[in-house]
């Protein structure tokens, strides 16, 4: 891996077998990281990377700013996230359905009892989250059985501490992380087809990324970005 310095920004740099460029910014404390294609020429790089400044500076001052909350307490003008973009908890008091909706591309309503504890505004907003997941995970299911030729006999999504996801190889059945639904939408489809490979091979040996490798070229990147983003 080189390095490469624009306007005083570090900018890890890593050439390889990739059509598309990717630009990457990561917590905490801003590390920018910036893939390539292999025979991309140096002039090329630097113009590139000096062309996303603004944006390179921008998310940089944002993770310099990000308020990180340790325990959430699920009140108004707490900062959630979904599909990798972050919104502002709007509680509103109801005698009607308890529910979670977007609104206005800036919030999510959260529609609550009075007096409901943190655990159950918590119970709330986490079933929408599952609901969310089980309409965007099979369309990306039915896409890659297609590419891949196998078959996945159902699939579940609970809240796991130390994985994304796991497979279930003599069932076919995948299980994917809630917390995913956090995450932006190539993420959640790169843990569906990890998932679907091991399908293919059981173990993460170089068969597995070989056949990662042919079915989703820039998977490396995503687990990175998914590992790295708040």
């Amino acid at each position: 891996m080189d390095i490469i310095t624009v306007e005083n920004i570090d900018i890890d740099l890593i050439r390889k077998k990739i059509k598309n460029i990717h630009l990457s910014v990561y917590p905490p404390d801003g590390r920018v990281r910036l893939a390539v294609p292999e025979q991309m020429d140096d002039e090329a790089i630097r113009s590139f990377a000096v062309s996303k400044l603004p944006w390179i500076n921008k998310q940089r001052k944002k993770f310099a700013t990000q308020e990180r909350l340790t325990e959430r307490e699920f009140v108004s003008g707490e900062s959630h996230y979904f599909l990798g973009t972050r919104y502002l908890l709007n509680v509103i008091e109801t005698t009607g359905k308890q529910h979670a909706e977007l609104r206005n591309d800036e919030c999510i309503d959260l529609y609550v009892r009075s007096g409901s504890s943190v655990e159950k505004r918590e119970k709330i907003l986490s079933e929408w989250y599952r609901q969310n997941l089980k309409e965007i995970i099979p369309p990306y299911i039915e896409k890659w059985e297609n590419i891949m030729g196998v078959k996945v006999n159902d699939f579940g999504i609970k809240l796991m501490k130390t994985r994304w996801g796991t497979c279930n190889i003599r069932d076919k059945r995948i299980w994917i992380n809630l917390e995913l639904a956090k995450k932006n939408l190539r993420c959640i489809e790169y843990i569906v087809v990890h998932e679907m490979v091991h399908l293919l091979e059981k173990y993460h040996n170089q068969i597995f990324k070989n056949y990662m490798n042919k079915f989703l070229p820039d998977w490396k990147i995503i687990k990175d970005e998914l590992n790295g983003l708040a």
